[in-house]
């Protein structure tokens, strides 16, 4: 049975489609216990910020946006069901968010413009800036960025003479297990941005990132294209859910 038949089997009227309004009374307001609950999470929420609200609310005041005429905690709490933890319901592919039973378009579109803002954000501490005096923030960007993906991504930072990063671009997507990695695009795509050095980076979906055979051949294919062209490779890391494992610390480069 699928998740939007299970769902839907719950509750078959009440998420038909995210634009449906809730019973209002003339007037079209929301019930005045819907409203009250609105109210007292945006009060929390100003009062305490995020660090005081669970993800179920958290998600419910994102969905107040998106649907302003229903109740949204069954919803926020039937997507945790499906995906976990906040993070991963904004990161999730958009197909697989309409599965679940209530989500339409503008919850999407307002899920992946938080998902984008989020990179964006991440990005922006580290662009032009030196790598070794910016470690963290690139790991926490990368973090940000894969860690909860559904499907492997292989991502390239590309730096200048000064170890500053100039690109960062998305080579390749995958499946669940699998990515196609071609090392004489990456190289050439680094002779083209002017690159000396590059950190390859990409993300398990299984959460552990320890190397696969696969892993380690292709970062050596990489590494000796590279070479051949004077660009270092400097890293491969692979993003875990919640920890990275870099090559260079763990002896592989």
């Amino acid at each position: 049975m699928s998740r939007r038949s299970a769902f839907s089997d719950a509750a078959p009227s009440l998420f038909a489609h995210d634009a449906a309004p809730v019973a209002a009374p003339a007037g079209g307001r929301l019930p005045s216990y819907i409203a009250d609950h609105r109210q007292r999470l945006r009060e929390r929420f100003r009062d305490g910020g995020a660090a005081a609200m669970p993800d179920y609310e958290l998600l419910e005041l994102v969905l107040f946006r998106s649907i302003p005429r229903r109740d949204v905690k069954p919803l926020a709490r039937a997507l945790l069901d499906v995906f976990g933890d906040f993070n991963r319901v904004i990161t999730a592919p958009p197909e697989r968010l309409r599965e679940v039973g209530g989500i339409g378009d503008a919850v999407v579109t307002d899920f992946k413009i938080l998902e984008a803002a989020a990179q964006r954000m991440a990005r922006a501490r580290i662009m032009q800036r030196p790598v070794i005096s910016s470690w963290d923030a690139i790991l926490d960007y990368c973090h940000t960025a894969m860690a909860h993906r559904e499907t492997e991504q292989v991502r390239v930072l590309f730096l200048d003479r000064r170890n500053r990063l100039i690109a960062d671009e998305e080579q390749a997507s995958g499946t669940v297990d699998h990515v196609p990695v071609y090392p004489r695009e990456i190289a050439k795509r680094a002779l083209e941005l002017n690159a000396s050095a590059l950190i390859l980076v990409h993300n398990h979906p299984s959460g552990d990132p320890s190397p696969s055979t696969a892993d380690i051949d292709m970062t050596e294919r990489i590494r000796a294209a590279c070479e051949v062209l004077g660009i270092t490779l400097h890293d491969h890391l692979i993003i875990g859910k919640s920890r990275e494992l870099s090559f260079r610390a763990e002896g592989y480069l």
